[in-house]
């Protein structure tokens, strides 16, 4: 893990959820999953939109051409935690598609214009994912 994000994830856990810099203010995550290849615990910081039964996050990568390492995790094991404030959860990953997808990615662009920019850098479609409560 970068020191970046250990640095985030540090400052997350201490402040009850909340960090500052460029996250300040923003709906932010441990999404909490298990390597694709490697089988090991993965930490990973992110923004999220809540949504009707979940949340939504996004593999934008900043707009790289591929996809983020935790979203392929997210596709070989999709069952996941996540840390939200200072609640933890268990929740199952699924990839949003038509106008789902469309819908709640056309409201975190409005809500976080950064997203349109990582959408104009890259030529692939970036994925959203759904994290919903584990049965």
């Amino acid at each position: 893990m970068s020191d970046w994000n250990e640095k985030i994830i540090a400052e997350f856990r201490a402040n009850g959820g909340e960090v500052g810099g460029q996250f300040a203010g923003a709906p932010l995550l441990l999404l909490h999953t298990v390597g694709a290849k490697s089988g090991q615990a993965r930490v990973h910081p992110m923004m999220y939109q809540k949504v009707d039964g979940g949340y939504a996050v996004f593999a934008s990568k900043a707009g790289a051409p591929t996809n983020p390492d935790w979203y392929y995790n997210v596709l070989a094991h999709p069952q996941v935690r996540a840390e939200i404030g200072t609640d933890t959860v268990e929740l199952v990953a699924r990839v949003a598609a038509g106008a789902e997808r469309e819908r709640i990615w056309t409201a975190q662009k409005a809500a976080y214009p950064g997203f349109a920019d990582y959408e104009q850098k890259t030529t692939r479609q970036i994925p959203v994912v759904l994290l919903e409560p584990a049965p």
